[in-house]
């Protein structure tokens, strides 16, 4: 279904330099602020041309100029402002929020008559080589939603402007860790636009049979032990999981790791990054994750989590930890089992330190490229819709807002409680240039899988981190 304007709303169709330290960093990763010579060097260059682009940036926020020949400028009253604005969201908010979209396009149209607006939803699977080739002809989207794990590749590439974080509502209280994939060089690349974090999901009739309570434990010790007598109630199933944890899992595995004080890799005083996954604190992490999958998982160890709700919707698994969305698909008539709608819960998961496990923050984030011709109209758009009451509208819809005062509504609401309450110790991947080259090479899930087979921890760590560091602080 196609977004339809409004009067003054033109919809477009959707086809099917690295440096090296960021000084915001999130939680489990420390930064020195020593760099070498040759990281000072580096940081001269994007400093001058984060400079220009901030120059650029505030003459086109200017309340008193008047409308440049390339549109950059806003003119003085908005009414008489022209030009075009292109978004590109994702399709998720077509599917789930286009209500929120409708206001904020209608909010623009009216403050900006005579300017164009332009929106396009895109899809997860392509967008990045859509987006890839779209700024190398020059013909680059003015709004582009970027998963918070895409931002530091447009930001080390000179893709993306700076804004001015002071101009944004709440942005004193957006999540930390969020708003650091927008945070390089103490300048502001994107927008927080909301959160994502991952929950405990199990079958409260499992839990009830086994240990006479429906609901989840509140503490590891008590989780394990609750773990433990479904796993006797079920030992006629040799395939029943009382946990189902894949092992390749890293994303659960390094919030193990972030519950133990470790970090999957540090920025030094020598301006280089290198793994970290061979401290003590981490192996902790490590091996604790890898117990719980020996321990808990009686599937394959080496499948990955891709599809980890298949094993609770086909009577598999009592419970497993996941994004909160994947609850639903335990419950999809096609792809799950819709009796357990009533059953399926989602829950806080303990972590092995007496609080909510850690989770990965995900989430998207909204940024204006760097060659837009409406710099100021576009970052307006963005502003308008993450403002307080837009934000307002997803937490509405229990989707996690950017901010940790209006995230507070949703830390005592059943349907959000879980989810909500794990962001505020949120932690996140390194933002060093070479993280992505580390993801596709596959270092720490293959790492989880040698463990798994028999390899020491402290032998697959220290290997780990030398692959690391072969790649972390090459651009990706």
């Amino acid at each position: 279904m196609w977004y339809r304007p409004t009067p003054k709303h033109v919809a477009a169709p959707c086809p099917d330099s690295p440096l090296r330290a960021p000084i915001t960093l999130p939680a489990g990763i420390t930064c020195s602020r020593t760099p070498s010579e040759d990281g000072v060097k580096k940081r001269h260059l994007v400093s001058a041309l984060g400079t220009m682009a901030l120059a650029a940036g505030l003459t086109a926020c200017s309340s008193s100029g008047s409308p440049s020949g390339d549109g950059r400028s806003a003119a003085a009253d908005p009414k008489a402002a022209t030009g075009t604005v292109t978004v590109w969201l994702m399709d998720d908010a077509q599917k789930n929020w286009p209500d929120l979209v409708q206001r904020v396009n209608d909010e623009f149209a009216a403050k900006y008559p005579k300017v164009t607006l332009k929106l396009a939803y895109q899809g997860w699977a392509d967008k990045v080589t859509k987006l890839d080739k779209a700024i190398a002809e020059g013909s680059a989207p003015d709004v582009v939603e970027l998963g918070n794990t895409e931002t530091m590749k447009y930001v080390l590439s000179g893709a993306l402007a700076p804004v001015d974080r002071t101009t944004f509502e709440n942005a004193g209280s957006w999540i930390k860790a969020l708003a650091n994939t927008c945070t390089y060089q103490d300048k502001l690349w994107c927008v927080p636009y909301y959160a994502g974090s991952r929950v405990a999901i199990y079958n409260s009739t499992a839990f009830q049979q086994a240990t006479g309570n429906p609901e989840f434990p509140k503490t590891e010790p008590e989780l394990l032990a609750a773990l433990d007598k479904i796993a006797d109630k079920n030992k006629a199933d040799r395939t029943f999981s009382p946990l189902y944890l894949p092992g390749p899992y890293w994303y659960a595995a390094m919030s193990y790791v972030a519950a133990s004080g470790g970090s999957i890799a540090k920025f030094d005083s020598a301006g280089n990054w290198h793994g970290t996954l061979h401290d003590p604190k981490s192996q902790e992490g490590i091996g604790h994750f890898a117990d719980l999958v020996r321990r808990y998982n009686k599937g394959d160890l080496t499948v990955n989590e891709q599809n980890q709700y298949e094993a609770m919707a086909r009577g598999h698994a009592a419970s497993f930890y996941g994004n909160g969305y994947e609850a639903a698909g335990v419950t999809a008539p096609v792809t799950g089992d819709a009796s357990l709608k009533d059953v399926v819960k989602v829950a806080t998961m303990p972590g092995p330190d007496g609080k909510p496990l850690p989770t990965f923050i995900g989430g998207s984030d909204l940024a204006v490229t760097a060659k837009s011709p409406s710099v100021a109209l576009a970052t307006d758009w963005v502003r308008m819709f993450t403002s307080t009451k837009s934000e307002q509208a997803l937490a509405d819809k229990d989707i996690l807002p950017n901010n940790l005062t209006q995230l507070n509504q949703l830390k005592n609401k059943p349907s959000t409680a879980a989810a909500a309450n794990a962001v505020p110790d949120a932690w996140f991947t390194p933002l060093a240039p070479g993280w992505g080259a580390v993801e596709k090479q596959k270092i720490i899930p293959d790492m989880l899988t040698a463990i798994l087979k028999g390899k020491s921890v402290d032998q697959a760590t220290k290997e780990a981190d030398a692959a690391i560091d072969q790649l972390i602080n090459k651009a990706s």
